[in-house]
């Protein structure tokens, strides 16, 4: 069986938060707006494209982000509401292209397309492990 037999395109998530003061770029950078911050927004797509599979792959499998191209079209006060929307809109061998959207109400805020990759933890940690130690030992 392979780790991506049971997602299909079509598949979708939403994460829906509402901006807080420690997601906004005045948080992160000095003088800069209190206004939802990009690196935020990214993030909530990702989180919505993972929780479109996560279920579908098998035990001992994850999708970790791999690429993001996205925009961010318009900004977003702290209480506002945003949805970040995830589609699957393309299987690979070892990954899965998803378009995201985020919106503030009615009006979009940003998009663009993220690609995960399948992962089996087990192997993934063995792999992290075995560098940690090759950095460690120069």
């Amino acid at each position: 069986m392979d780790a991506l037999d049971n997602v299909m395109i079509g598949m979708t998530a939403e994460k829906t938060v509402t901006v807080t003061s420690d997601m906004t770029i005045g948080h992160f950078v000095a003088q800069m707006p209190q206004v939802y911050a990009t690196p935020m927004m990214i993030l909530h797509m990702e989180m919505a494209s993972g929780s479109a599979i996560a279920t579908h792959l098998p035990a001992g499998f994850v999708s970790v982000g791999m690429d993001v191209k996205v925009r961010h079209l318009a900004a977003t006060p702290v209480g506002r509401v945003v949805r970040a929307l995830s589609r699957v809109v393309k299987i690979d061998p070892k990954s899965v292209v998803f378009e995201v959207e985020a919106w503030d109400g009615d009006r979009k805020i940003g998009d663009g397309t993220h690609r995960r990759g399948i992962v089996n933890v087990t192997e993934f940690e063995q792999r992290f492990g075995v560098r940690q130690l090759a950095a460690s030992l120069n």
